[in-house]
């Protein structure tokens, strides 16, 4: 019984890898890859490996969740080493818990590789910091569903000090716009729509959530950064806030007797 790594692949850029994940991409036997891992990441796969395609195209599945769990299952039993790539992190909206869950109950040995996820790819594409010691304290990662259950999402728990991280925002931004802001989000807002973070084919664009109903769809996979971060306008805070705390007197220091 060989082993399955579960490996991120990160948002894109294949100079992002862990140096883990590419040494087993060097050493892999089989390859069972999503369609969001970037050309260049493919690139450092084995020319000797086996590699398979198990992502989706235009929103349709090539194999279900089920099928996939059970070709990881059957690679192992004849390979040494099989690795289950995926774009950004693997815990990360990726479905691990399923496959994870599949090899337990096989009981084949696996390994977590972690990988940058895409939001950490997104705001160093935006020049954003996700967390701010004056803006931001907290972050949240969430998908944007439009199933019914996805009401449930207790968008109340956002304050001004969350910074929030929308992983597949749609097709239509304008959903998105109506949903933050029946929440309680201001008109004003700001948000960061980033696509093919560290890619080639990068773009981000700068709106609020007011805004975001008017934006057009920028090409898959994009993210969504909102918060006071998620502006432009926080480079002249930052210059602003130290070249004030440069000019205060530096503290005493207490005399211990």
């Amino acid at each position: 019984m060989g082993k399955v790594y579960l490996v991120g692949a990160g948002p894109g850029d294949p100079e992002l890898l862990t140096l883990k994940a590419a040494r087993l991409l060097e050493e892999a036997d089989v390859v069972l890859h999503d369609s969001l891992v970037g050309l260049g990441v493919g690139e450092r796969i084995s020319a000797s490996a086996q590699v398979i395609d198990v992502g989706k195209r235009c929103g349709r599945k090539l194999l279900t969740q089920d099928e996939i769990n059970a070709l990881l299952v059957t690679y192992a039993a004849s390979h040494d080493v099989v690795v289950r790539l995926k774009g950004g992190d693997p815990s990360i909206f990726g479905r691990a818990g399923e496959e994870l869950e599949a090899l337990r109950k096989a009981k084949v040995e696996f390994e977590i590789v972690p990988g940058v996820t895409a939001a950490l790819g997104a705001a160093a594409a935006a020049g954003i910091s996700l967390t701010d010691r004056r803006l931001a304290s907290q972050i949240l990662f969430a998908t944007f569903s439009r199933r019914p259950e996805a009401n449930a999402m207790d968008w109340g728990c956002l304050s001004p000090a969350t910074t929030l991280v929308l992983y597949m925002p749609g097709p239509e931004y304008a959903e998105v716009a109506r949903r933050l802001a029946e929440a309680g989000l201001p008109g004003d807002l700001p948000c960061a729509i980033v696509s093919s973070a560290s890619g080639l084919r990068q773009q981000v664009r700068w709106t609020s959530v007011g805004g975001l109903s008017t934006e057009e769809k920028l090409p898959a996979p994009a993210l969504i950064i909102v918060g006071r971060v998620a502006s432009q306008q926080i480079l002249e805070i930052n210059d602003e806030f130290w070249r004030a705390e440069r000019s205060d007197p530096p503290p005493q220091r207490l005399s211990v007797i």
